[in-house]
């Protein structure tokens, strides 16, 4: 119970302190807020597993960080957050060097992130069947 709030308590400032480019800057800053935002993915939440998936599939360094922010933002799609599922879907059909384009799983992730209200997965979800129709 205390290991939780206490959890908490760091990823709230955290996330405040995100928006300091001085901290963000600092590596030993960088280090402690990436620090909160792991644990508190870890921990089952849903934002912070979105969140901290964005930052790593985009701002990682490594394939790794990429994989690992992948998977969080998975994780976080397949709870019901839209902008998690909209972004595993755009991933999905880019593909990567492991894995090929998948038209199926990104319609999958659309039709997730269209359900949440996210308002650009209706229009993926349209080009796709209207590119999969002239096909």
């Amino acid at each position: 119970m205390f290991l939780r709030l206490k959890a908490r308590v760091g990823y709230w400032l955290a996330r405040r302190l995100f928006h300091w480019p001085w901290i963000v800057r600092n590596p030993r800053g960088w280090s402690w807020l990436e620090g909160q935002f792991a644990r508190m993915a870890n921990l089952g939440d849903v934002g912070a597993q979105s969140f901290y998936g964005h930052i790593l599939t985009f701002r990682g360094v490594g394939l790794g960080a990429r994989e690992e922010g992948v998977r969080l933002l998975r994780l976080a799609a397949l709870a019901g957050d839209g902008k998690a599922a909209y972004q595993v879907g755009v991933i999905s059909l880019a593909g990567s060097a492991s894995k090929a384009p998948d038209p199926a799983e990104a319609a999958r992730f659309w039709g997730i992130a269209a359900k949440a209200g996210h308002p650009l997965a209706q229009i993926k979800l349209q080009e796709l069947a209207s590119r999969n129709s002239t096909k």
